[in-house]
């Protein structure tokens, strides 16, 4: 990805057809784009300009190169992808930018691992922790289909954050702690030994109740800044003449974000140690924190298979290798 000038052989391509529906595919010698107004070949496509308009039949397709934006939200996935919306603003609120050491807890289908890494640009260190290999598996091929290559300063880590994070990461060398998973709280410990002074830890949750046991934690612990809290909303516009209004339809809560920031040892701030009390968190009147009880629903082995075939195919049609085949995956 990142390639300009005309198209060639491996560029992945985002087809804009009637009804502003969406197609991505992979141009691939001897495949073709299929749709129910016909077929094209992706030959067809080699030379052309970005942003050139091609015909299937008599039906008319815009062909552009995709933004990042574009490709996270059409590749394959068994996770749940934090929202463009919401990545944007990890990145300014985490304060992303080249030579920083970010750890990454719930890489998912490699979504945020692929902002955080091109806002890395190439420098620093990202440390992507995993619990499902599977999830690991898409999430290596999407960001390996994207960059053409694996990034050098991105390791992956299968297994748990708390437990694994000290054989990665000496204590005092993270910059940034990303937290993207059910149970943040149970790192907080480890996050602190982890970030360096004026360290940030980033937490993304779905729920209330995930975000204010997760401040709870920050604020108890006594090694952080008072914790941010806050949500993103998203509101589109109609504008069409003097028909301007909200769309009927908008990306409204996807997650919370806290960020709280790493002080220095021995350091006591008193007005931000506040505990709870003990009966705020009764274990006993608290559900398992599993997905289901969240509400999300937990990917099948069968959708996982494929989500994990589909990344990868995706990765070697970009790269050339095997057998390269068209990734038609509509929004």
């Amino acid at each position: 990805m990142g390639r300009t000038g005309p198209f060639q052989w491996g560029d992945v391509v985002q087809l804009t057809g009637p009804k502003q529906r969406l197609n991505t595919i992979v141009l691939t010698e001897g495949k073709h784009f299929h749709t129910q107004h016909g077929a094209l070949a992706h030959e067809s496509f080699i030379g052309l300009d970005d942003g050139s308009l091609v015909h299937v039949g008599e039906a008319p397709y815009l062909a552009i190169r995709p933004l990042l934006h574009d490709y996270v939200m059409s590749m394959p996935r068994g996770a749940a992808i934090i929202y463009p919306k919401d990545a944007a603003h990890i990145l300014g609120f985490a304060d992303i930018h080249p030579d920083l050491t970010v750890v990454e807890a719930g890489v998912g289908s490699g979504a945020l691992s692929l902002w955080l890494l091109r806002a890395l640009h190439g420098t620093g260190r990202l440390v992507s922790f995993e619990r499902r290999e599977e999830f690991r598996d898409v999430a290596e091929a999407n960001v390996t289909g994207f960059f053409g290559e694996r990034p050098e300063n991105w390791t992956t880590v299968l297994g748990d954050l708390a437990e694994a994070l000290p054989e990665h990461v000496a204590d005092g060398e993270a910059d940034r702690v990303l937290l993207d998973m059910l149970a943040p709280w149970e790192c907080v410990d480890a996050t602190a030994q982890a970030l360096r002074p004026g360290g940030l830890v980033l937490a993304y949750v779905a729920t209330v109740t995930q975000l204010s046991r997760t401040v709870e934690a920050i604020r108890a612990d006594g090694r952080f800044t008072a914790p941010v809290s806050s949500e993103t909303l998203v509101r589109g516009w109609h504008v069409e003449g003097l028909a301007v209004r909200p769309d009927h339809r908008m990306v409204a809560h996807t997650g919370f974000l806290m960020t709280a920031r790493r002080v220095a040892d021995g350091v006591e701030l008193p007005s931000f140690r506040r505990r709870a009390a003990k009966a705020d968190f009764a274990e006993a009147d608290i559900e398992a924190w599993t997905p289901g009880a969240l509400g999300d629903r937990t990917p099948s082995d069968k959708r996982m298979r494929r989500a994990v075939r589909d990344a990868k195919r995706q990765a070697q049609a970009i790269l050339g290798e095997g057998e390269a085949g068209a990734s038609a995956c509509r929004r």
